[in-house]
């Protein structure tokens, strides 16, 4: 008799773990869309597309009348959308999930119900540690929307926030450079016999990529600097032309300086972003020249920047023009709503076909990054060094 061979592979005939299937019920979304109260906050969370297509599965919006005005958006627009619209500013922030740009204020807070699910920015320098003791006494859920990361590692929100400030730098540059303002009367832009304009740009992340792209394309004559040789070639790379790259060398970035008619700064650090340029390196600038600090927010890369706002963005220092306006992107409210809008939407559906937050947060690491309170637990390390407060990691709550 022949030797008998085994329908079974030696793999299969090992004891196998048993896999239970997991039933998904899905979510139904009630989403209140409250008007931002913070100073210049123009920005919107969800366009009327992005409504529409998030009642069209069934889920619930509500938004507080007038919220987005300045991105161009009116109540009509929502209320065709699907949404509900109330002047009840109370009746919006008693709704399940809130969604937010800027972080809720303490007043705010007050008119938010326990266990609600917070979904905004948390911008951790601003805070204090009362706001987070509020968080916890109400049992809030909140995520902040510039940790929530994507499938590549990147931060999808913050990316697109770069994105825009980066080319709006160069827009509002080309301005001010116009004598409409208070410039010199140069253009951006590759005049035939006219030398092109100069620009030095600090950084090579997202917003001087964007930057440097909008400068070249205007046709300018762009010099990048940073201290960080990959990212250097990166920005080459990703732009597919070959421009002038230094790293930070006291010596090329003081002739640069000297020679620029715009500097943009766009430099960030890990708590504060680095001073490169000193007060007696914009003394050696040409008149008239023009410094757009985007790192303001982070204190600043320029020693002379002060924050400025949307109202009087300018100030003349040592006769260069300083723009240091935080928040640039709220200056194109409609572009950015619509940026906000696009991530935000997807990010909402899949939790409703998730069955809810907690079941996605389960198997979303990126979505679980971006969590710092659960059930008015502190979940984030950063936040609790930072406020010496306590925390606990969420892997062990929600598994």
């Amino acid at each position: 008799m022949g030797k008998q061979v085994s329908p079974f592979t030696k793999e299969q005939l090992i004891p196998q773990e048993e896999t239970l299937e997991i039933f998904k019920n899905k979510g139904k979304l009630f989403i209140g869309l409250p008007k931002e109260t913070s100073y210049q906050e123009k920005r919107i969370c969800l366009s009327p597309d992005a409504v529409a297509a998030i009642t069209a599965h069934g889920h619930r919006v509500m938004i507080e009348s007038g919220a987005g005005q300045w991105a161009r958006f009116s109540d009509k627009d929502y209320s065709e959308a699907g949404a509900e619209i109330t002047k009840d500013t109370k009746k919006v922030f008693s709704c399940p999930t809130i969604l937010k740009v800027e972080p809720a204020s303490m007043e705010e807070l007050e008119l938010i119900n326990p266990q609600t699910i917070l979904i905004s920015a948390l911008q951790l320098k601003t805070q204090c540690k009362q706001y987070f003791q509020k968080l916890a006494e109400k049992r809030i859920t909140a995520l902040a929307f510039e940790f929530i990361r994507d499938d590549d590692g990147s931060y999808p929100i913050v990316r697109a926030m770069s994105e825009i400030a980066g080319t709006a730098s160069v827009l509002i540059a080309s301005e001010i450079m116009s004598n409409h303002v208070k410039g010199n009367g140069l253009m951006f832009g590759n005049i035939s016999g006219v030398p092109p304009i100069e620009v030095v740009i600090l950084g090579a992340g997202t917003v001087g990529e964007f930057a440097t792209r909008s400068s070249i394309g205007l046709g300018a004559s762009v010099k990048v600097f940073d201290s960080s040789l990959t990212k250097l070639r990166s920005i080459q790379s990703n732009l597919g032309n070959t421009f002038y790259t230094s790293t930070i060398q006291p010596k090329n970035l003081s002739k640069a300086i000297k020679r620029c008619d715009v500097l943009i700064g766009a430099v960030r650090g890990k708590n504060r972003s680095p001073v490169l340029i000193t007060d007696d390196m914009v003394q050696t600038m040409k008149r008239g020249a023009v410094i757009i600090d985007v790192s303001i927010d982070m204190g600043g890369c320029v020693e002379t920047s002060e924050i400025t706002s949307h109202d009087q963005p300018i100030f003349t220092k040592h006769d260069i023009i300083h723009y240091c306006v935080p928040n640039i992107p709220s200056r194109y409210a409609r572009t950015s709503s619509l940026s906000i809008s696009n991530i935000f939407t997807p990010y909402l559906l899949h939790i409703a076909d998730e069955g809810g937050l907690e079941n996605t947060l389960r198997f979303d690491k990126g979505l679980r990054n971006g969590l710092y309170f659960y059930h008015g637990i502190l979940t984030n390390k950063s936040i609790a060094d930072w406020f010496d407060l306590s925390y606990r990691d969420i892997n062990l709550l929600i598994f």
